[in-house]
């Protein structure tokens, strides 16, 4: 089997981090093809921090949430090399995703969802979380901040006349496509409230295969389970109903003694 091209395998994996969206399906995709290339893990580590440091914010946070797959994914498959370098860089992919200048402040809630995430996981340390929420709180800006995303990856701050820096407004386009992906996402985490998760699934199968078929006993069983609520329904009767029953019972056997033979 011929060995791939490392050249080639990073310009198709940054070209799948690059054309990330809201969808599950494009972060399984380049998280797969992350660990199908594990023998390359460190040069697409560093391909993935190279996309945080030049793209989009859009774009950043979209990498966010694929990090969470990727994470989760190598975790359960024991591939722990990706797991360490991320936990080793954890602090530059949160800069990247949301700067200190306040230009990824859209950000803040993104990450804070995929580190507490990671956290539940085992795979960053609660501590850890807990200093970056430290500075994540200092970031978490206005809205107006939070929308003053990079374009096309360039520098988006200028200096006005007393040299202090300002924000240049994304395109519109960039803008609307982060609502829409921000509305896919809440979307798709209303269907996961409703879906059956495999514990359970799994529960269910177990039990299934495990319950013996219907026989006779079975049918002795329910008949005396039957008596047993149908006696403990009668001590449970109030005296109006059981008179009620009485009078109806006796009506009903003194119209039979009376009928012609």
């Amino acid at each position: 089997m011929a060995t791939a091209d490392p050249f080639e395998v990073r310009m198709r994996f940054s070209g799948q981090l690059q054309h990330l969206n809201a969808s599950t399906t494009s972060a399984q995709k380049a998280a797969q093809y992350a660990l199908k290339y594990k023998d390359m893990d460190e040069d697409l580590h560093s391909c993935i921090l190279e996309q945080l440091e030049k793209t989009t914010m859009n774009t950043r946070a979209n990498i966010m949430y694929f990090l969470e797959h990727l994470l989760e994914m190598a975790y359960k498959d024991r591939q722990n090399d990706y797991v360490r370098m991320m936990q080793r860089d954890i602090l530059r992919v949160v800069d990247a995703v949301c700067p200190e200048d306040g230009s990824g402040a859209a950000n803040v809630k993104v990450v804070r969802k995929v580190l507490q995430s990671l956290m539940n996981k085992s795979i960053l340390l609660e501590q850890t979380v807990i200093e970056i929420e430290a500075c994540l709180k200092e970031r978490d800006t206005s809205a107006d901040l939070g929308f003053s995303s990079p374009v096309n990856g360039n520098d988006t701050t200028r200096r006005n006349g007393n040299g202090a820096a300002t924000h240049i407004r994304p395109e519109k386009r960039q803008i609307e496509q982060r609502i829409e992906e921000d509305r896919e996402r809440h979307k798709r985490m209303r269907e996961n409230m409703w879906a059956v998760r495999e514990p359970f699934e799994a529960e269910v199968q177990e039990l299934w295969e495990t319950t013996s078929d219907l026989g006779e006993d079975d049918h002795i069983l329910g008949r005396e389970e039957w008596e047993e609520f149908q006696q403990a329904m009668e001590a449970t009767k109030c005296q109006h109903i059981r008179n009620k029953e009485l009078n109806s019972k006796a009506i009903a056997n003194s119209n039979g003694a009376s009928s012609p033979s």
